[in-house]
């Protein structure tokens, strides 16, 4: 089953075409990483997707249906999550209450938010301001805020950005756990090649807005062109 299709996709940005004519898909419970260099696309990738953004072309297809022309709110009552490279966080409220907030935005009803605290394992942060807390534990909340709406596919840009070695991990075993447990489709930027080639099932390369290469993160590896365009900029971590 698929839970994503890009089909066609493109944007311009006055004379810059930021994305040319791009498909690809994510099934159900899958993994994608999407790498690429500075100015790749990702970003107005990851906008169009989530309806940031609206295409001069193409479409976005959730579970077989057109999401074109809905804005973030719509798609996120549709299952899309999202986290974004600085984590979007209300510091002056508590960690319970910043979830609360979350699942009311996204269900319009007032839930417990015990089980989002478990499944991120932040229980022991419920109470404390998020002004307050380390930014590996910022990140798992922001990380909970996402799964508030149950998605179905979450876009997750950058999610290690700025992390520690350890806390990288920490948090990818999260996702990779939460994702495989709920059969939660992922969708992620990063610059990490060590992360990409750990906790993607698949890999899609884009440059200058176009798809290049795609498969598993072996073979993208190994890829001639990829290592040309991107790969070998990214020194120990090719």
């Amino acid at each position: 089953m698929t839970t994503l299709s890009v089909r066609n996709l493109a944007k311009s940005f006055g004379g810059v075409r930021a994305v040319r004519d791009l498909s690809f898909s994510v099934a159900a419970g899958e993994r994608l990483a999407m790498i690429g260099p500075n100015g790749a696309g990702k970003s107005t990738c990851f906008n169009l997707i989530n309806g940031q953004l609206q295409p001069d072309a193409g479409d976005v297809l959730l579970d077989g249906k057109s999401s074109r022309g809905r804005p973030p709110r719509d798609l996120c009552r549709l299952g899309v999550g999202r986290t974004f490279q600085v984590a979007a966080i209300f510091g002056s409220m508590t960690v319970r209450e910043n979830l609360q907030v979350a699942m009311h935005a996204r269900t319009g009803k007032q839930g417990s938010a015990e089980e989002l605290l478990a499944q991120a394992g932040i229980a022991e942060l419920a109470g404390r301001q998020c002004g307050e807390l380390a930014y590996g534990d910022l990140k798992r909340v922001e990380l909970a805020v996402a799964l508030a709406g149950r998605p179905r596919l979450l876009l997750m840009d950058e999610p290690t950005a700025g992390m520690a070695p350890q806390e990288r991990q920490a948090l990818m075993d999260l996702v990779q756990g939460i994702s495989r447990e709920q059969g939660i489709s992922v969708l992620f930027t990063e610059h990490d090649m060590d992360v990409v080639f750990r906790y993607a099932d698949r890999v899609i390369v884009l440059a200058a807005g176009e798809l290049i290469a795609q498969g598993a993160p072996a073979e993208v590896r190994a890829d001639a062109r990829v290592r040309e365009v991107y790969l070998g900029e990214e020194g120990g971590h090719a």
